[in-house]
């Protein structure tokens, strides 16, 4: 009895840690069967990355804040005003694009200080606060832009920064990849990582232990701010220009990413290789039932579908390990 006990205590870690990383893998070789011959191949594999690149820049960001148990609303429109800010200095007012860069990324820690007053300071409730901000965040992108298309006059040099690639991958690829990499040691390998998941897992405790409790929450949302930014000037370099609003469809898809990654590894925990895991499992799914030519609503059902099954097995596994 205690041996098949044991047994099933290890299956049930093994399928806790890795219960998604297995569905992932079982997905690959499913759309690698029906899809031979446009699947499984090099530059569908880079198309995948490239199109996962900013969701992946602002999930990774976000999770940073999710670890302290902070939620940030206004990563979306984050995007769109660091968009909309950096096009308007560039075309409107000739500022060179190397200062616009550090200017709109400045606006964005401002930003994310004003969060950190506001929720961790202050008291705010973080959906509230930053749901507030991310409609202020639209009225500046707004006021920027005049709500127009711009798509002429973008510095080249602009333009190479999110278009060229190195290696045969995008920048914004590797600019992921360096994001990933950075804010995994941050969290898993310096003191203040393991102060951030301190206070995510009782903020209270953290505080009485001396953990400088509102100052490292405020941090968290400063880089989730500055996250958004660096995909705004991303999105807006590679598409040569601007669109209004462009950054909203990132909102669900980062939080879906995080949450997905959090089943992943950790169980019940928000990580940074899970997060990694998570926006590339969803972008996989989108990629390979396009290749099926599956209806758009059926898509859509198919994918909710698949990260409810991935994070309830995993969740379940979690309660039973």
């Amino acid at each position: 009895m205690a041996r098949g006990k044991s047994a099933r205590d290890r299956l049930g870690v093994l399928f806790a840690r890795y219960g998604v990383v297995m569905a992932f893998g079982v997905m690959l070789l499913t759309f690698t069967l029906l899809r031979p011959s446009t699947f499984p191949t090099v530059d569908n594999a880079k198309s995948i990355l490239v199109a996962a690149a900013p969701g992946m820049i602002v999930a990774l960001g976000l999770t940073v804040a999710l670890v302290m148990g902070d939620f940030d609303l206004s990563i979306g429109s984050m995007v769109g005003f660091a968009a909309g800010a950096a096009i308007a200095l560039m075309v409107y007012h000739s500022v060179p694009w190397q200062l616009t860069i550090v200017l709109v990324l400045a606006m964005a820690l401002g930003v994310g200080i004003v969060n950190g007053l506001l929720v961790p300071v202050f008291g705010g409730n973080s959906f509230i606060m930053t749901l507030g901000m991310a409609t202020m965040l639209t009225g500046l992108e707004y006021a920027f832009t005049e709500q127009a298309t711009v798509f002429q006059g973008v510095p080249q040099g602009y333009v190479d920064l999110g278009a060229k690639s190195l290696f045969g991958l995008s920048n914004q690829v590797w600019i992921a990849l360096v994001v990933a990499l950075v804010l995994w040691i941050l969290l898993d390998a310096t003191e203040i990582g393991r102060f951030m998941y301190a206070i995510g897992g009782n903020q209270e405790a953290a505080r009485l232990s001396g953990i400088r409790t509102r100052l490292l929450r405020t941090v968290g949302f400063m880089i989730v701010a500055f996250a958004a930014a660096m995909v705004g000037i991303l999105t807006s370099a590679a598409g040569a220009g601007y669109t209004p609003n462009s950054g909203q469809y990132l909102l669900l898809p980062a939080y879906a990413g995080a949450f997905l990654g959090a089943a992943c590894f950790r169980p019940g925990e928000f990580n940074i290789p899970g997060t990694v895991v998570g926006v590339l499992f969803l972008g996989t799914i989108g990629t390979g039932l396009t290749l099926l030519n599956l209806q758009t609503y059926l898509i859509n059902l198919v994918q909710g579908a698949i990260l409810i099954v991935a994070v309830l097995l995993s969740t379940v596994a979690a309660r039973r390990a």
